[in-house]
């Protein structure tokens, strides 16, 4: 297993396949990959990828974009990665859930995390820019069927739709799904702007108001983060919080390594400047063992960003 400097092991890679998206959601980080490119890497240079990690003790893989189901490989991609994996996940908008579910999982996807921002069909349509909330309702209906879990992945912004937190309980409670309840992320620097100040919205408050009413809490490893369970009237909804900003638990206790969709290693979301090219030396006609050095480079690099 490989550990960074300060002593975190790194047990998962969150890679994204792409940067094109079906989407214009107005807060979105673009998984921290700050330019737009067409060159992206292949599903071979992909599977080559996770096979070096999973050597490495890296066995759990989240795929990320851009939206990663627009692209037309991405049944071969899940298909290559699989066999190198013990876990493997997506991250989606859930526009194309409904026609991919099964295929997905067929393939050797396990779970997914869909992002659902509201329930409200004009409140979805101004965040996302889209009119498909229904589309992504479906979706998950299909995706419950075929995936375990379905996470639900709702980004909370002040005036936008904070108010639907305890509907987004209920909702997930009703369809057996996971509610992710997640606070705008965004680095130090533009914590001051006017944008930021606009539409954060602080979690904690809603944390201390889900562990009164919890019948049960349990603590993951990811991030020490905690899981409520909450009694409605649909049932008992899981339900985590996801509080990054000025979290030190939270990055002391991280334990992902991000790769870009053009062949580098990104250390972390909120960090510029931190980015390790390996897939130039793949083209190049690198051995798997200069890959992993580069690998092990990349995880030394790693430092939490709140600490």
């Amino acid at each position: 297993m490989l550990y960074d400097r300060f002593g975190r092991p790194v047990t998962n890679l969150r890679i994204s396949l792409t940067q094109d998206c079906n989407y214009h959601c107005f807060f979105c980080h673009r998984e921290g990959q700050l330019f737009n490119t067409q060159n992206e890497m292949t599903p071979d240079e992909i599977e080559r990828l996770v096979r070096i990690a999973s050597r490495l003790g890296i066995r759990k893989v989240k795929l990320t974009g851009g939206e990663p189901t627009v692209r037309g490989d991405i049944l071969e991609i899940v298909k290559r990665i699989k066999p190198h994996v013990i876990d493997l996940s997506m991250t989606t908008n859930g526009s194309k859930l409904k026609e991919l579910a099964k295929p997905l999982a067929r393939a050797g996807l396990d779970r997914v995390n869909v992002s659902l921002h509201s329930l409200k069909p004009d409140v979805y349509k101004r965040i996302t820019g889209v009119d498909m909330l229904e589309a992504v309702l479906e979706g998950i209906e299909e995706a419950v069927k075929y995936l375990s879990p379905v996470k639900l992945n709702m980004t909370v912004m002040k005036g936008v739709n904070e108010g639907e937190i305890w509907d987004m309980v209920d909702f997930t409670a009703r369809t057996g799904t996971i509610l992710q309840l997640i606070e705008l992320e965004a680095p130090r620097e533009m914590t001051e702007t006017a944008f930021f100040r606009r539409y954060f919205y602080p979690l904690k408050p809603v944390e201390r108001e889900l562990e009164a009413r919890a019948v049960e809490t349990r603590e993951r490893r990811m991030h020490r983060r905690k899981k409520y369970f909450i009694p409605t009237d649909y049932g008992v909804a899981e339900v985590e919080v996801v509080r990054a900003m000025h979290n030190t638990v939270f990055c002391a206790n991280c334990t992902r390594l991000r790769v870009t969709s053009n062949g580098m290693f990104k250390t972390c979301l909120l960090r510029k400047n931190d980015l390790i090219d390996f897939v130039t030396a793949m083209r190049s006609g690198a051995n798997d063992a200069e890959i992993t050095d580069i690998f092990r480079k990349a995880v030394l690099m790693r430092e939490p960003y709140w600490r």
